[in-house]
């Protein structure tokens, strides 16, 4: 009984490695003909992706395979072989679908980490600003958007009142690197998250600016289409610009309705206009009482008299 259980463990022992020698034959074949067909037609051998790898996937055999690709359209920095792509233990520095060429610029290099310093180009600074449900469009910024920062804060001067604010456009198409700690897109999440902090890119003078500017005020993202680049008139919005705030109350367009009656305003009386004085007449005063009348030519002069006839 033994010897036939050790016969039957024999037989499989060698069936296996049979199976294992014509599985490597088939692969090695397949391979082969790869080769021969990239020869052949000029084509050139690189390194792609199998699965989508998000930032700070590292590369591995799972993950990766060799595709032809034609030789004159090769793009730069594209790897030619699966060991290279992953020497030194490379990890993705930007998402990659499947079937895309491994990239160097995709990639950190030998011994690399998943640093977001690897995602800044030259001269470039990745600053944090602080964002809530109101300030980040409602979670609705992701990573890789791109977005206006305004910045709201007092009105300076003397006799400048809290209620006094004013809104500038402080910085304009700036690429958001980072919501919190994910400097990418979660593939299937549909669903806005809101983050505490938004990471963006902007140059020296800019980072110089954005952390100044989170000291006076309110720090707001707008949300821009990624195609539209033009600048806008960097108007600087004020209190006064909205108007008299009792139009706007419910959507009305019109003051609401009270029940107390509207106030009484004085107004000082108007005068009445006064007759004009008859100006003073010259000559003798105008005769009062008894008179007499004398005629001389064409004139008539009166004279009082008395009671008694006399003058």
């Amino acid at each position: 009984m033994g010897g036939r259980n050790l016969a039957i463990l024999a037989i499989a022992v060698v069936l296996g490695i049979i199976a294992v020698i014509m599985a490597n034959a088939w692969f090695s074949g397949v391979e082969e003909r790869q080769e021969r067909i990239a020869e052949e037609q000029q084509l050139t051998r690189v390194v792609v992706a199998t699965q989508p790898l998000e930032f700070g996937t590292a590369l591995t055999l799972e993950n990766l395979r060799m595709q032809n690709f034609p030789a004159a359209s090769v793009p730069a920095g594209a790897f030619m072989s699966v060991e290279e792509a992953m020497q030194g233990g490379r990890v993705a520095l930007r998402p990659i679908v499947p079937g895309e060429p491994i990239l160097a610029d995709k990639v950190s290099g030998a011994g690399g980490r998943a640093v977001l310093s690897a995602l800044l180009p030259d001269g470039m600074r990745a600053v944090s600003i602080p964002v809530t449900a109101e300030t980040g469009v409602s979670g609705f910024v992701r990573p890789g958007d791109i977005v206006d920062i305004m910045l709201t804060r007092q009105i300076p001067g003397l006799g400048a009142t809290p209620s006094d604010q004013m809104t500038d456009i402080i910085m304009e198409g700036v690429q958001v690197l980072a919501i919190d700690q994910v400097a990418t897109q979660v593939e299937g999440s549909e669903n806005p998250r809101v983050g505490r902090t938004a990471v963006v890119q902007v140059d020296q003078y800019g980072a110089q600016k954005l952390v100044l500017a989170n000291r006076l005020g309110l720090l707001t993202l707008a949300l821009r289409n990624v195609e539209n680049q033009e600048p806008g008139p960097l108007l600087t919005v004020t209190s006064r610009d909205l108007g008299d705030p009792s139009i706007y109350l419910a959507g009305q367009r019109t003051p609401p309705p009270t029940s107390s009656p509207p106030p009484v305003i004085y107004a000082p009386p108007a005068f009445a206009p006064q007759p004009a004085r008859p100006a003073p007449q010259s000559g003798p005063p105008p005769v009062t009482g008894p008179s007499m009348s004398i005629i001389r030519g064409t004139e008539s002069t009166d004279y009082p008299v008395d009671r008694l006839g006399g003058r």
